[in-house]
């Protein structure tokens, strides 16, 4: 449904400007125009230019999209609140109404001007209806979204702007409903100032859907180790907090809390990450020399997904403009928080590390200053669960097995299982936890078993070596889903990219 709204939102509101432009007396064929249609628009209503340009605001930008439409829609006499309502929530339908109907003629601003409403009032309710329509679009169908970091990389591209279907797998209910609008978890132009209130907090339901969550599907999800994070900018999520915490305090949260700002933020305020879901519930997924298998059988493999390789060369330099150009390797980053796809190791004039797509393997080797290709295996670190007390020789390359907790299925609890189900007990599920000993006390009581009541999602990065993802953090709850990665409706890097705009994800 979710998807489907959008196809119809992309067809219908340009026909129906189509319609509209006829009637004012300018080339119908610029509606089809993207961006250009609202830029005339605006000269046509005699809205400020600076509009134009904050409706390209990722998230924001919808809105003020909704308003401009809105205002566009008065100049043909139609003020009520129903046209002002189909016009947010249904313009597929009613702009090619009002663009097509003979009975619909383009008065201009003069009509606006004429109405019993002031200008000012008129504009000022149209901005307010399209903030609440477009609130409620964002919440329970579609939401914008751009591509931060590499993760995903070449699946999706760092400044990819995408649509969000949020009925694919049932809109979830605000679990913090008051909130500044259009913005996530902190204010417009501040990294650090939340841009909401606790005060109301609301448990976790989610509405029917539409399907469920299916592997390999390309998930939104928050952040589920962000609930906590250090509010300094140069740490947030990019520095998770409980990395700090184990890595440099070793688990002395006093002394952590002492030194840096702390802030706790609700499950559904934690900043929004995008991976691709590589096990559902019930699966148990393996790395093995970082080929990935899932229930004991190789794993999907995306056709642009990246990997780590060390190569070494006889010493001549590469040729950058054909790497470029021919195999896509990034020489340059895009920007502060991108990473060149290729740079030597510490210095090395004939060792390098290349981030480059499987199928583009063949053509690199062949390069006549390649002495040795091999994947770029990488060294153990901080892996999710953390295991302290167990010996255990896991990678990010060489990982598991690990079984992903399933509703409804009950666990014996173990000294040497807890890693992997404490915090899903604790944090995400709600119960009081304790362990002395051998012994587990759960909401007060002593018990080894436990039953999971939500289902729980394994997310990896497409850029596998690039990527940090539930190898590092562990399960994705259900009640942590935001929505589906549909479709790529615009893609920016030094100028658009075109051939991704509109472009389906898969």
């Amino acid at each position: 449904m979710g998807w489907l709204y959008v196809i119809l939102y992309l067809i219908g509101w340009p026909v129906g400007v189509y319609g509209m432009f006829k009637k004012a007396g300018i080339a119908p064929w610029k509606a089809f125009v993207p961006f250009y249609n609202t830029w005339i628009i605006c000269d046509l209503c005699g809205i400020g230019k600076i509009w134009f340009w904050l409706q390209l605001i990722p998230i924001a930008g919808q809105f003020i999209t909704i308003w401009i439409t809105i205002i566009f829609v008065m100049q043909f006499g139609r003020f009520s609140l129903i046209d002002h309502a189909l016009t947010a929530v249904a313009p597929f339908i009613f702009l090619p109404y009002v663009g097509f109907s003979d009975k619909i003629k383009y008065l201009g601003r003069d009509a606006v001007k004429k109405y019993k409403k002031s200008t000012a009032r008129e504009w000022i309710d149209a901005l307010v209806f399209a903030t609440v329509a477009a609130t409620i679009i964002r919440t329970f169908i579609f939401e914008a979204y751009v591509i931060p970091t590499g993760s995903m990389e070449k699946t999706l591209l760092i400044n990819d702007f995408l649509f969000v279907n949020k009925m694919s797998y049932g809109p979830r209910i605000p679990m913090t409903p008051i909130s500044f609008p259009f913005v996530h978890n902190t204010m417009p132009f501040s990294t650090t100032t939340p841009s909401y209130t606790k005060l109301v907090q609301w448990p976790y339901k989610r509405l029917p859907a539409l399907g469920e969550i299916k592997r390999n599907d390309v998930v939104v999800f928050n952040f589920p180790a962000g609930d906590t994070i250090i509010n300094e900018p140069e740490y947030l999520s990019a520095v998770p907090y409980y990395d700090v915490l184990r890595e440099v305090y070793h688990g002395d949260r006093d002394a952590l809390m002492a030194e840096h700002k702390i802030l706790v933020h609700p499950l559904d305020k934690t900043d929004n990450y995008i991976k691709r879901c590589t096990g559902i519930s019930g699966d148990t997924i393996q790395l093995i020399n970082s080929s990935l298998y899932v229930n004991g059988k190789p794993a999907y493999v995306p056709a642009e997904s990246q990997m780590e390789y060390l190569v070494t060369t006889n010493g001549q330099a590469f040729d950058d403009d054909y790497l470029s150009k021919n195999l896509q390797i990034k020489i340059d980053p895009v920007n502060e928080t991108d990473e060149p796809e290729l740079s030597p190791v510490n210095g090395s004039n004939n060792q390098y590390i290349v981030d480059m797509r499987a199928e583009d393997t063949a053509a690199f080797k062949k390069l006549p200053n390649i002495v040795k290709f091999e994947v770029n295996f990488l060294p153990s670190s901080a892996l999710f669960p953390y295991f302290e007390n167990t010996p255990h020789t896991w990678t990010a390359d060489n990982y598991g097995p690990i079984w992903i907790p399933k509703k409804g299925v009950t666990v014996t609890l173990t000294p040497e299982n807890i890693p992997l189900y404490q915090r899903i007990i604790h944090t995400y599920e709600h119960h009081s936890f304790e362990q002395k000993g051998n012994q587990f006390i759960i909401d007060g009581k002593t018990t080894n078993q436990y039953t999971f009541e939500y289902n729980y999602y394994w997310m990896m990065g497409d850029n596998r070596h690039r990527s940090q993802d539930s190898r590092y953090w562990g399960f994705v709850p259900e009640s942590a889903i935001v929505g589906k990665a549909s479709l790529i409706w615009f893609s920016w890097q030094n100028g658009p990219r075109w051939k991704r705009i509109f472009k389906a994800i898969k």
